[in-house]
């Protein structure tokens, strides 16, 4: 077994323009989502990111506020899996119903375990 993050991208926060039913209707296939993942041992945390934060560049700690890149595109969550492989990583992310409402894209990104950290 293998650990993966996925990082959940999207233009923005993906639930600001959905009325407060089409939230909620989300929330639910979210939570199914995880809870399958959950059940199947595939999942070792997941969780939204709020807009906010920082980001420090370089030697001098040069700091932006603000998590967003160049891009318009910006990480709005992660999911931290267990899967066999890469493709079944995939398979996993492209189940997320994130993709049911929103243009989003998923970076799915092998952790790589090294001695003598953690």
């Amino acid at each position: 077994m293998q650990e993966f993050m996925l990082f959940i991208k999207t233009k923005g926060d993906h639930l600001e323009n959905l009325s407060p039913e089409e939230q909620q209707a989300h929330v639910q296939k979210i939570g199914k989502y995880i809870g399958n993942l959950m059940q199947s041992g595939k999942l070792k945390g997941a969780q939204p990111l709020e807009m906010g934060g920082a980001i420090i560049h370089g030697k001098q700690g040069n700091i932006k506020d603000g998590p967003f890149n160049e891009s318009k595109e910006v990480i709005v969550g992660y999911f931290h899996l267990v899967a066999q492989d890469l493709n079944e990583a995939i398979e996993i992310a492209k189940a997320n119903p994130v993709f049911e409402n929103e243009e989003a894209t998923i970076e799915i990104r092998p952790i790589k375990q090294m001695d003598g950290i953690n």
